[in-house]
């Protein structure tokens, strides 16, 4: 009976050994507490102790034949790996788990490779840092095409004599021909760059610039949309459920706001670019009440065969039309030459 019980234990010994270390993992077939000569129970100083040791006894440089180099520069690679496993406090906490539960074989993979592979920065900094690169380019385009309108406007005529008129009106600019114009003219490089100063400082006070050259905010930078997030959505159900109840449910008039909304819902469009559209497109929006969808179907189908009829008429439209017709961009022709 004794024998059966010390047999038993012999071989519950030998399989734990065996199947807790795994080809592939860690160290292999090897112990790495055995190739270091080191205990499970040793310091993280005593485990770099032995590997210096033993470094300096097996590297390669310290052979002496071409063989020998060959054994050095095995054991050598075998010591290096046992010491990048049990320096670091993690992967030995996952070796020893491997050590003591042989079963858990898949999770001991995930552990190993997770350690491996995993990216060694933090994933939040990775985040914080792309989020604010996006914010501040962000910032950036909504600066450089809000002054790229404004330059723009400041030279076009018909802003330029508004804001010239403005300007006089508000004694920024002298009048033509009067005693400020006489006192300045020995400066009339400085007064042509404070005349443009003035006008864009006009143009930016007076215009309106919506769509996409309206005034840079910070508040439409991808940090602030993700910190306004939840209250942003909050806002949208607001509006939605109080759609639906006032206009669904109790069928009350539409207002001014409401009718733009369901205009630019059908035109599939936003607010911004609906305000940027010529008056005289959106007059004749409200004069043909499209924001009743069966309205805006015959709008919108009024529109597509205007838009037809001119393309039809078009010359380069018939020439496309023909160089389509005879193979578009995959055509094959021959040369008499």
């Amino acid at each position: 009976m004794n024998l059966f019980i010390y047999l038993f234990l012999f071989l519950t010994v030998f399989v734990i050994n065996v199947n807790s270390l795994i080809d592939g993992l860690y160290c292999g077939r090897e112990n790495c507490y055995d190739l270091l000569n080191v205990t499970r129970t040793s310091t993280r100083q005593e485990i770099v102790k032995a590997y210096r040791n033993l470094a300096r006894k097996y590297h390669p440089d310290m052979a002496k034949t071409t063989d020998d180099k060959e054994i050095y520069t095995e054991k050598f690679r075998a010591f290096a790996n046992a010491y990048e496993i049990l320096k670091d406090e993690e992967t030995r906490i996952d070796y020893d788990r491997m050590l003591d539960h042989p079963e858990e074989y898949y999770s001991h993979y995930y552990r190993y490779y997770r350690h491996r592979y995993a990216p060694k920065v933090d994933v939040r900094v990775v985040l914080f840092v792309l989020i604010s690169v996006i914010s501040a380019i962000q910032y950036y385009s909504q600066y450089s095409n809000y002054n790229t309108a404004i330059n723009y406007l400041v030279t076009m005529p018909k802003y330029r004599i508004q804001a010239q008129e403005i300007a006089r009106q508000e004694g920024l600019l002298g009048s033509p021909g009067g005693e400020s114009s006489k006192k300045n003219r020995g400066r009339k490089a400085i007064s042509k760059q404070e005349e443009e100063a003035i006008l864009r400082q006009i143009v930016e006070q007076k215009l309106d610039i919506k769509g996409g050259y309206k005034k840079p905010s910070i508040t439409r930078v991808l940090w602030l949309q993700l910190i306004l997030f939840p209250y942003s959505l909050f806002l949208k159900l607001k509006w939605h459920i109080r759609w639906f109840f006032k206009f669904h449910l109790n069928k009350h008039e539409l207002g001014d706001d409401e009718k733009i909304y369901l205009m630019c819902r059908y035109l599939k469009m936003s607010r911004d670019q609906y305000d940027v559209l010529p008056e005289k497109d959106q007059d004749q929006m409200w004069d043909r009440e499209i924001w009743v969808k069966e309205n805006f179907r015959l709008w919108k189908q009024e529109r597509d065969e205007e838009q037809k009829k001119k393309l039809n008429e078009s010359g380069r439209y018939k020439a496309y039309r023909r160089y389509m017709k005879s193979g578009g961009p995959g055509q094959m022709t021959f040369d008499g030459d």
